[in-house]
């Protein structure tokens, strides 16, 4: 990178961040039971954007991004008995599965995510070597003394005598404050979690009946022994992260020690049976409507719970940690290891599913030919980096669950100082809520999405990809307001979709055509050579380091504000310039424009590349350009180092209206009409 003195760019440059030599990069799992939805699709294409940067910056032989189906689960379970009972389906369940993850793997390719891996927990190679890897992570787990074999209760259906699994059971979730609309044996929609006996109003879906609870033997790993490790955690994504505030606040809230909230017409009733209660605190609080008592101890809380229930006294529980469940009885399951006389258990599907990555990423470098510990190099060394792409709902499982589990497979005592061989602390990027039309949208909800293949009918995977990152996600929910899917859309109102996509499809592509369309005019289609002028060379490292330090904090709508500015520059710079020039004789003049111009829309596609893939491939290509233009190694070089014969140099001839990024899916004119 060039230093041209001035006290910005100094500082700029001096403040670079540091991007470590590998890079591991995840994103959120579709479970086996479902296709992709527009949420879906918007989360991984954040991470791909991530993907593809670090490809550019660190070199694409030290990225290695991954995702896959997660193919376990009651869910999934539950899903297809419902179809089968219908006659909607007729296939094993393994069969609906592996259908279903062609169809999710389909759609990445639609999308043009660069996945090195996308596959599938039950499924092919990945099935065997995340069977292996699940293993490994339990005996180490159970041989650290980081897991309890408890004794729990769950839910039975006496109708139907059987036990229930996760998904079979509905109720309201106990969590104070919890706008779920659908809460299940231990976890409700929104990621809390709880035990089976504090579940209000479970209903069993296979009867229709309120079910028992019975007992029943399960490992659980220790989560609620790790509050003080996990506030060093906090402490250092704060410190040495972007992770987002209201991530690090959400975790927070776990790491509090267990509360309950009463509400203050139930203070007569308390008053009266508080001595059985074990031993608590209140908290002083001007809140009428409730008081809150604090235990120190989950199984003080719990049997608080116990005393209320039994004195009728309605209550709700707050945010702690509790014992992290890893096994389960149901079939459809990676199977756990015997241990002290526990058979037939399978793992749950939300701790299998935390180190699927790290079994995808072991699939991949197999596949490659790589030795069967190169994972380490990604996952295990202090100079690798892990980015995680997760929604909002998903926290508590990416975050104090994940991070306490990582932290107790180190040898010796538990600790955030990480060293060579001890998985890495990813950065966890945190993704709000994609609304459909307002609401919150999923495949359960009353509100049902748009599949992300549908949108393929009415828009580019560049428009998409380009109005998804522009949402603002990162910190807000952002409402999909797609026009064709939006039965309140006026005709004259603008697509929001194609809003932003505009700035590639009108925008840069005028500017394009202005460069090809003036050298095929005036200098018989060479491109002309030229020393680019100081000031425009000055601007582009600006725009490259503002970037550049986006990308570090996963910024991503601010890196689209800052090619918005570049290209509209681009545009009026070329538009004006060419126009100004009083005799058309003058060509030194044009050309110097063209020169000028010609930096910035090279430097505009560098910078698109990882939002844009396809369309900025081929405008290198048409530019006759090496395939090394996209490296940040000399991302401020002209393009005259990129080509052959840089002072005679002919790039591909533009036919007349020819664009470089496309305006419209297949059925967007006929909706148009």
């Amino acid at each position: 990178m060039r230093d041209f003195g001035e006290e910005r760019l100094k500082r700029m440059i001096e403040f670079r961040p540091k991007f470590k030599s590998r890079a591991v990069v995840t994103a959120g799992m579709p479970y086996g039971n479902k296709l992709m939805h527009f949420g879906h699709a918007s989360t991984m294409i954040h991470a791909d954007m991530m993907a593809r940067f670090l490809r550019d910056r660190i070199g694409k032989e030290n990225v290695v991004f991954v995702s896959g189906t997660d193919c376990y689960g009651s869910p999934i379970m539950e899903s297809y008995r419902k179809l089968v009972e219908s006659g909607k389906l007729n296939c094993t369940m393994l069969e609906w599965v592996e259908k279903n993850h062609k169809e999710q793997y389909e759609t990445t390719k639609n999308y043009e995510l660069s996945y090195n891996f996308y596959g599938a927990s039950a499924v092919g190679d990945a099935k065997e070597i995340h069977e292996q890897t699940s293993a490994e992570i339990f005996n180490k787990l159970y041989k650290n003394n980081a897991l309890s074999l408890l004794s729990t209760l769950q839910f039975y259906d006496e109708e139907r005598k059987t036990f229930l699994n996760g998904r079979q059971v509905i109720g309201k979730c106990p969590f104070e404050g919890c706008k779920s609309e659908k809460a299940y044996a231990d976890e409700c929609d929104l990621g809390h979690q709880y035990m089976p006996s504090e579940l209000i109003n479970p209903i069993s879906s296979l009867s229709g009946t309120t079910p028992s609870l019975k007992p029943i033997g399960n490992w659980y790993f220790n989560l609620q022994d790790n509050v003080e490790l996990l506030k060093d955690w906090l402490a250092y994504l704060e410190k040495n992260t972007s992770t987002r505030s209201y991530a690090i606040k959400e975790v927070r809230e776990f790491l509090k020690k267990p509360e309950i909230y009463i509400k203050t017409e139930f203070k007569e009733d308390f008053e009266s049976i508080k001595n059985e209660l074990p031993e608590f605190s209140m908290l002083d609080e001007n809140n009428k409507n409730s008081f809150t008592i604090v235990f120190e101890k989950l199984t003080d809380r719990e049997n608080a719970c116990e005393i209320l229930s039994k004195n009728n006294i309605r209550y709700r529980t707050g945010k702690t940690l509790v014992p992290f469940r890893l096994s389960g009885n149901i079939e459809w399951g990676v199977p756990v290891p015997e241990k002290e006389n526990q058979k037939d258990l399978t793992f749950w599907v939300w701790p299998e599913s935390l180190w699927a990555p790290i079994s995808f990423t072991k699939t991949y470098l197999k596949k490659i030919g790589k030795d069967e510990n190169e994972w380490k190099k990604y996952w295990c060394d202090l100079d690798s980096q892990v980015y995680q792409f997760i929604g909002e709902d998903n926290i508590y499982f990416y975050g104090p669950a994940q991070m306490a589990i990582w932290f107790n497979l180190q040898d010796g005592k538990p600790t955030v100082d990480i060293k060579n061989g001890d998985l890495n602390i990813p950065i966890m990027v945190a993704n709000k809520h994609s609304l459909f039309l307002g609401k919150k949208a999923s495949s359960s909800s009353e509100v049902k999405p748009p599949m992300a293949n549908d949108l393929l009918d009415y828009y580019t995977p560049e428009q998409l990809r380009f109005h998804m990152l522009s949402m603002n996600v990162g910190n807000n929910n952002a409402s999909f307001m797609a026009k064709p899917f939006n039965p309140d859309a006026k005709p004259e109102e603008i697509d929001p979709v194609t809003k932003e996509g505009s700035l590639l499809t009108n925008v840069y592509n005028r500017a394009l055509r202005t460069l090809f369309y003036t050298w095929q005019k005036d200098f018989d289609g060479i491109m002309p050579y030229g020393e680019v002028e100081e000031s425009f060379i000055k601007d582009a490292t600006c725009v490259i380091l503002k970037v550049e330090k986006l990308m570090a904090e996963q910024k991503f709508h601010m890196v689209t504000y800052e090619l918005d500015t570049l290209i509209r520059n681009l545009n009026k710079y070329l538009s004006k310039g060419i126009v100004a020039i009083n005799s058309p004789e003058d060509k030194n003049a044009v050309k110097q424009v063209l020169v000028n111009g010609l930096y910035m829309a090279k430097i505009a596609m560098v910078l698109l590349h990882p939002i844009a893939p396809s369309s900025t491939e081929n405008l290198a290509k048409a530019f006759g350009a090496s395939d090394d233009i996209f490296s940040w190694d000399k991302i401020d070089a002209p393009i005259y180092e990129f080509v052959e014969n840089p002072t005679n140099h002919k790039p591909m001839f533009l036919e007349p209206k020819q664009d470089f990024f496309k305006k419209s899916g297949r059925f967007w004119r006929f909706f148009c009409l």
